[in-house]
């Protein structure tokens, strides 16, 4: 309900989808104070984030409070904003890449503008490397039970040979469920295969799914 808190309070400025579609930003006032809004998500819901001059911060801060009561507002930190990203599939560049990861590695291949004549890593991306199918690829992860971040994944129980390892790992609350996301080897031929979380002399089963666990058609975004 973020667009309903911030319609509350900020001025000199149209919130709807129409008006302020995603990936977008506006300019208004709050508390008296003029403010960006950037109309993006790290959680996959409806969101904004409100940039003001610092000598402002607290006030603006003290009126979103205030204004936050009659919608149950509720503050949050960054541990809850990981699972909410994570249920998204949204990935944190250095947890879920390295510097062997490259953009189609993490399904984002359709943001790579192909057709242009050259950009600046263009001759990296088409390096024969690049383009084995055993590439590890970003997954999710169902496991049979809690895993840790950087578990190595295997085939079997005793098996030796890594195919992967686990990046991010959480309880979703709303999927009331373990969930990890992972870098595998052809990853994304092996959805439904199962892999063994390895660690501490411990093997657990995991299942490979998508990367995105909540919401898949993004619906949240627009409220």
């Amino acid at each position: 309900r973020a667009r309903d808190l911030l319609e509350t309070v900020v001025t000199d400025c149209d919130l709807s989808n129409a008006a302020f579609p995603h990936l977008s930003w506006r300019t208004g006032a709050l508390a008296g104070h003029p403010v960006r809004l950037y109309r993006i998500s790290f959680t996959g819901e409806m969101s904004f984030e409100l940039h003001c001059d610092a000598r402002y911060g607290a006030e603006v801060w003290a009126a979103l409070q205030a204004a936050g009561v009659a919608f149950d507002l509720t503050v949050y930190g960054t541990e809850t904003m990981h699972v909410l990203r994570a249920e998204k599939g949204y990935l944190i560049i250095g947890q879920e890449t390295d510097g062997t990861v490259g953009p189609d590695d993490l399904g984002l291949g359709w943001a790579i503008a192909k057709k242009k004549p050259d950009f600046i890593g263009k001759r990296s991306l088409a390096r024969p490397d690049m383009q084995r199918a055993d590439r590890k690829q970003l997954v999710g992860l169902l496991p049979a039970a809690p895993i840790p971040e950087g578990a190595q994944l295997t085939a079997t129980a005793t098996d030796t040979a890594m195919l992967g390892h686990v990046t991010s790992s959480y309880h979703s609350p709303v999927l009331d469920t373990p969930f990890a996301l992972a870098l595998v080897a052809g990853g994304r031929a092996r959805h439904g295969e199962t892999v063994q979380a390895r660690f501490g002399g411990q093997a657990t089963p995991c299942r490979i799914v998508e990367p995105v666990f909540h919401d898949a058609s993004g619906e949240r975004l627009d409220g």
